[in-house]
Formats: C-alpha cells, structure tokens, sequence
C-alpha cells in the first residue's frame, strides 16, 4: 500500500453527531462536492454500512468504487478499504474521534493506490488536497445541522 496522508481538523459538536454524519451516506452527495451518488450494498448486524458503492466525479477525477467498511464500538472510529474501483488499486483509510474541550479532533487517514501511474508528489499533493476538502465539508455539515 502506498504511503497514508494524515490531517486533523476540530469541530465543534460531540462524537457521536459526528459520526452520525460519517455514516449517512445517502445524504453525502448533498454535502461532498466530488460525491454525485451513493448506495449501502449490505449493512453490518448493528445496521452500519458494510460496503458503499460512490460513484464520484471531481472534475479531471471520475471514479466509480465500492469500499468495505469497519465501525469501532465504541463509536469513535470507521475505517475502509477498497473492494473494487475503476481508478484505483487499492484504499485504505479512516476518521479517528478524539474529544477535546472545544468539541472533537477528528483525523482522516488516506492511503490511495491508482491504476494508473502518477508522481509522487502529485499524488501525495492530491491526497491532502481530498482530505482537506474532505474534512472542511465534514466540519461545515456537522455544524450547520446543530
């Protein structure tokens, strides 16, 4: 797997709203720009999502996958990997809950791998591009629905 990008954001609502917000996923196309479709292909015995179709369209990026999902019981953490995708080899990647006195330190761990070769630094530059498009989206919903 190739090398993770990791980056941290705060936002200012309790774990579980967070969360709650992380795991519905037919409503991310209304918050995420790139997202434009999702379906819950199974769900675990607790109800969570298990795998994920997206289908994703950021412009010079469009990307149809399925990814296969993990929930931590404890509530503070998902993780994810990919079980098939058009551009991509391979996913790994995770939200990490934290509490802290001004709301929640989440942190998003990204591993991609493409089909298609590209530069490192290209790579690694589009991923902390993703995540913190990602985790501004994320901060932006979770506050407006309080």
């Amino acid at each position: 797997m190739a090398d993770e990008s990791t980056q941290s954001i705060v936002i200012e609502a309790p774990p579980e709203e967070i969360m709650a917000v992380i795991a519905d996923f037919a409503a991310y196309p209304e918050w995420t720009n790139a997202v434009k479709q999702t379906e819950v292909l199974s769900s675990d015995a607790d109800g969570r999502a298990a795998q994920v179709r997206f289908i994703l369209d950021a412009g010079v990026v469009k990307d149809e996958y399925v990814l296969a999902y993990d929930w931590a019981d404890d509530g503070l953490a998902v993780s994810w990997t990919l079980v098939k995708g058009q551009m991509q080899k391979a996913q790994q990647g995770s939200y990490r809950l934290e509490p802290v006195p001004e709301g929640t330190k989440v942190t998003y761990t990204l591993a991609v791998s493409l089909a298609i070769p590209m530069i490192g630094m290209f790579k690694r530059k589009a991923e902390k591009m993703i995540m913190d498009t990602a985790l501004k989206e994320l901060k932006r919903r979770v506050e407006a629905t309080r």
